[in-house]
C-alpha cells in the first residue's frame, strides 16, 4: 500500500484513558516507602518523572506498606485493570458517538498479570458487551504489545468493513512491583505507573471522528527484533521473592536507539519517503533514556516527542498503553492538518521496536 491508498485503510476513529484515582509525586513516593538511600531517591527524583497514578498497598500497624504476596497481586491486577478497562473503553466511546452494542471485536492487552479468561471475556460480561463479540487477549508481549495488537484490530477491520473494533490495553504496573531496596527494583519502582488506554479502529472510515477530529488511516506496520538484546527487558519470575519481577538492564536505551534508524527504514521501505516527511511523532514513553536516545539517533526534536515525554512527566511509563495516552495529546492538541504523515513506534522485550505508519 502507497501512503496516499488510504480508502481502504482502518482508521483510529477515537481513543479513550483511564489512570487510578490515587496518585503520587516522585517525592511522596520516596516517603511513603521510607526510601533513604541517596542512590535510589536520585533514581527517582532524575527520572523526568512528576507524578503516577498507582495503587499500592495498605500501611500496616508500624505505618510501612505491607508486602504483598503474588496472589494479592494478581487480584489486584484483575480489580484495578477491570476498572481502569471499563473507564477507557467509556471515553473511547464517547468521544466516537457509538454504543457498547456497537462494538463487533475486543483485543486486551497487559502484561502486569496473567488471568484466565482474560480481560476481554471479563470486560465483555461486567460491561454487558454481546456476548457474539469477537475477542483476542494478548498477554505478556510488554511495553511494544500495543502496536503488535494494534496491527492485529487492524486486519480484523479490514476484513470487516463499517464494523467497530476496540483496542484496550491494561497495564496494573504496582501489581508487579517488589520493594528490596535493591537498585534492580528500584529502577522499576521509579519509573512505571498504572494505566488504561482504548482506540476504536473501523475500515472504511468517514475521515472525521465524531467531535471532528481528523482520524489517521494506518498505511503499514514494520517490526524488527534485536535477538542480541533478548535478555535486555524481562519480566519473569524471582525465586528469592516467590513472585513475578521486571528486570530492565541498563543498556537497553542505548540498544534501542542503535536500531531505530533501521526500524523506521523498513517502515518506509518502498514508500519514498524520509524521515523529514513525517509530520509526527508518537512514541511509547520508555523513559528519559529511552526517550532521548530515540530523538537522537532518529534526528528528532524536542519538540518532535513533546507529548512523550508530558506523558512520561504525568503518568511515568505506562507500559503497552503508552503510546495511546501520546496520541490522545496529539489528536485533542489541534495541530493535525489533513494529509500528515505520523509514525507510531513503541519499544519492548525481545527486544523488539514496533512501528506503524499513519496518514491523517
Amino acid at each position: 500500500m502507497t501512503p496516499t491508498d488510504t480508502g481502504a485503510a482502518a482508521r483510529l476513529a477515537g481513543v479513550g484513558t483511564a489512570v487510578p484515582d490515587t496518585s503520587y509525586t516522585q517525592r511522596e513516593l520516596l516517603d511513603l516507602l521510607a526510601v533513604t538511600d541517596p542512590r535510589v531517591r536520585s533514581l527517582f527524583l532524575n527520572s523526568a518523572i512528576e507524578r503516577r497514578g498507582l495503587t499500592l498497598p495498605a500501611a500496616g500497624p508500624d505505618g510501612s506498606r505491607v508486602v504483598e504476596s503474588q496472589g494479592e497481586l494478581l487480584r489486584k491486577h484483575t480489580r484495578q485493570g477491570l476498572r481502569l478497562g471499563r473507564r477507557a473503553i467509556e471515553n473511547c466511546l464517547a468521544g466516537t458517538g457509538a454504543r457498547l452494542s456497537d462494538v463487533r471485536h475486543l483485543c486486551c492487552v497487559t502484561s502486569t498479570g496473567f488471568l484466565t479468561p482474560g480481560f476481554s471475556a471479563l470486560l465483555i460480561k461486567e460491561m454487558g458487551i454481546d456476548v457474539g463479540c469477537s475477542r483476542l487477549d494478548v498477554v505478556g508481549m510488554g511495553c511494544n504489545a500495543g502496536l503488535n495488537a494494534l496491527g492485529a484490530v487492524t486486519g480484523w477491520a479490514r476484513t470487516h468493513p463499517g464494523e467497530l473494533a476496540l483496542l484496550v490495553c491494561v497495564e496494573v504496573c504496582s501489581a508487579a512491583y517488589v520493594f528490596d531496596g535493591t537498585m534492580r527494583s528500584s529502577v522499576v519502582n521509579s519509573l512505571f505507573g498504572d494505566g488504561a488506554a482504548a482506540v476504536a479502529v473501523t475500515a472504511p472510515g468517514g475521515g472525521q471522528d465524531a467531535d471532528g477530529a481528523l482520524s489517521p488511516a494506518l498505511l503499514r506496520f514494520s517490526s524488527r527484533i534485536i535477538p542480541a538484546a533478548v535478555d535486555a527487558m524481562r519480566y519473569d519470575w524471582d525465586e528469592g521473592h516467590g513472585r513475578f519481577s521486571f528486570w530492565l538492564d541498563p543498556q537497553i536505551p542505548y540498544v534501542v536507539g542503535a536500531h531505530a534508524e533501521g526500524a523506521l527504514e523498513r517502515l518506509l521501505h518502498g514508500t519514498e519517503l524520509l524521515a523529514s516527511d513525517i509530520d509526527h511523532w508518537v512514541v511509547h514513553s520508555g523513559g528519559k533514556k529511552v526517550v532521548d536516545s530515540v530523538r537522537v539517533n532518529l534526528g528528532l526534536t524536542r519538540h518532535d516527542v513533546r507529548h512523550t515525554t508530558g506523558v512520561l512527566r504525568d503518568h511515568g511509563n505506562l507500559s503497552s498503553g503508552s503510546f495511546l495516552f501520546s496520541y490522545q495529546r496529539l489528536a485533542s492538541e489541534g495541530s493535525v492538518r489533513p494529509g500528515d504523515l505520523g509514525v507510531l513506534m513503541t519499544m519492548g522485550p525481545g527486544s523488539t521496536i514496533e512501528m506503524a505508519l499513519a496518514r491523517w
